[in-house]
């Protein structure tokens, strides 16, 4: 198998399709598990919750911050696919110095998540299941970005966490999800990926959605209180809407679940896709 370059920029070779691998991130466990790859899969971790009947019975790594890398070795991995955001470097270079290959993956925008299946299923050996996802995902993604290109942006404020309260600019992976379904992160403009805001200054900001997700912080319906305040468009509209973070975050074969269900709650009033309380 020909040499690649991950996103770390280290070349990976392998001379056959792997037959064990360890995920250390939930929606990579998710896509390898699309790619029919769930039998070769031999190690997870803490967070990784989907598919439900697939993860139940993998060995736990422990958190994608704090894996345990004894246990990993143990497993004997032919293949560790992390993330550059999620994961820690000096944990993926101490596997690779222990000579276990590892793929890092770091999509930043929808494209790159789709991107990323193409990937993943050529160093897997499942080249053609990744294309038959890649084929739904592409022309969908295109749909989606012309209608949302015919139509003005929705402000949106999306948090990631409170206390304090958090959001996300432009250099994110969820700010391009909104983007392509039709919306504009009010705090695009902050320096900081994360930038921790008041609720002063989410109200002068004057978003018309705010979407408070289920993780990583797991906002419920008492917290939409906190943006029940005076001249907030989305909160005299009704538009505070509790969503599913993974439609916003997971990238893999769910990107097609967030563009069709993220454009409907972010361009109709009263329209939802939230999880409920």
């Amino acid at each position: 198998m020909a040499a690649r370059v991950d996103a770390s920029g280290a070349a990976l070779a392998l001379d056959r399709p792997p037959r064990r691998i360890v995920s250390l991130l939930p929606s990579t466990t998710e896509t390898l598990c699309a790619l029919g790859l769930a039998d070769a899969l031999v190690g997870v971790t803490t967070y990784c919750a989907e598919p439900r009947a697939v993860v139940r019975g993998k060995v736990r790594v422990g958190g994608t911050k704090d894996p345990d890398l004894d246990r990993i070795r143990g497993l004997a991995p032919d293949l560790v696919v992390a993330n550059i955001e999620e994961n820690v470097r000096e944990h993926v270079e101490a596997l690779r110095g222990s000579g276990i290959p590892v793929w890092v993956t770091y999509p930043r925008t929808v494209a790159d998540g789709i991107r990323m299946i193409q990937e993943l299923g050529e160093i897997t050996g499942t080249a053609a299941r990744a294309a038959a996802i890649v084929a739904e995902l592409e022309p969908l993604h295109a749909r989606v970005r012309a209608a949302s290109a015919a139509r003005p942006p929705v402000d949106v404020f999306y948090a990631i966490w409170r206390e304090p309260y958090m959001t996300i600019n432009a250099d994110t992976y969820i700010h391009d999800v909104l983007t392509v379904c039709g919306g504009r992160n009010v705090f695009a403009d902050r320096p900081d990926r994360y930038p921790v805001v008041t609720l002063d200054e989410v109200a002068a900001r004057r978003p018309a959605v705010v979407l408070l997700p289920d993780e990583p912080y797991r906002f419920r319906r008492a917290h939409l209180k906190d943006f029940e305040l005076d001249d907030m468009p989305a909160a005299r509209d009704g538009r505070l809407h509790l969503v599913d973070g993974k439609l916003f975050s997971w990238y893999g074969p769910r990107i097609a679940a967030a563009l069709r269900a993220v454009p409907a709650l972010l361009a109709g009033p009263g329209v939802s896709a939230s999880r409920g309380a």
